[in-house]
């Protein structure tokens, strides 16, 4: 009868020496590089002289979308819009609308970030002048009507001047926030308008 035993441990041996061999194999293999073009940032569509409408439920005119162009890219699923202008166009209220020179649509279309060149207008009311301001950023939350920026950011109100580091727009409650840092040259409303 023969003894096994003494075969065993150097047969074990080469099992674990077996083992990490194929485990160093695949763990410094380089990952293939592959020639499908999925990874590269080429947009799968362009859009020239766009303009998206969004509907409320009851079919009324939400806000309207319009783009010089629009390039989608499906690598990070993002859309760039060029000369974004997003318009909210309601009932009873000023119009407001917010431009740019570039700007980004989430993937859900919920969330646009506008950069460079940022204009904010809201028409003027029966109670208060036109609102105009510029900034270098601005992030619209489509659906609840918000926006807000941490730049500074300049607004004209009538004959008012005011400046500040951040602010947040509401146009449901049609409301601006002055975040921080704000300073104001502001016109009287008791001032008496001079007769040419």
């Amino acid at each position: 009868m023969k003894h096994w035993g003494s075969a065993l441990f150097p047969l074990s041996i080469l099992s674990v020496l077996a083992v990490l061999t194929l485990w160093l194999r695949y763990a410094t293999e380089l990952p293939e590089h592959r020639h499908d073009g999925k990874h590269r940032h080429d947009p799968d569509y362009i859009v020239e002289g766009a303009t998206l409408r969004k509907i409320d439920d009851k079919g009324n005119l939400k806000y309207t979308l319009k783009a010089t162009e629009i390039r989608h890219y499906p690598d990070n699923d993002t859309t760039d819009l060029s000369r974004p202008d997003i318009t909210y166009l309601q009932r009873n209220k000023p119009t407001l609308s917010m431009k740019a020179d570039r700007g980004v649509l989430s993937n859900d279309n919920d969330q646009v970030d506008l950069y460079d060149n940022v204009r904010i207008h809201r028409d003027a009311t029966a109670k208060e002048a036109a609102m105009t301001a510029t900034t270098s950023q601005l992030t619209i939350l489509t659906e609840e009507e918000k926006a807000f920026t941490k730049s500074p950011v300049q607004i004209t109100k009538g004959n008012s001047l005011l400046k500040a580091v951040g602010m947040q727009i509401d146009n449901r409650a049609q409301t601006s926030l002055l975040e921080s840092r704000a300073s104001a040259i502001l016109e009287s409303r008791h001032r008496k308008k001079q007769k040419p």
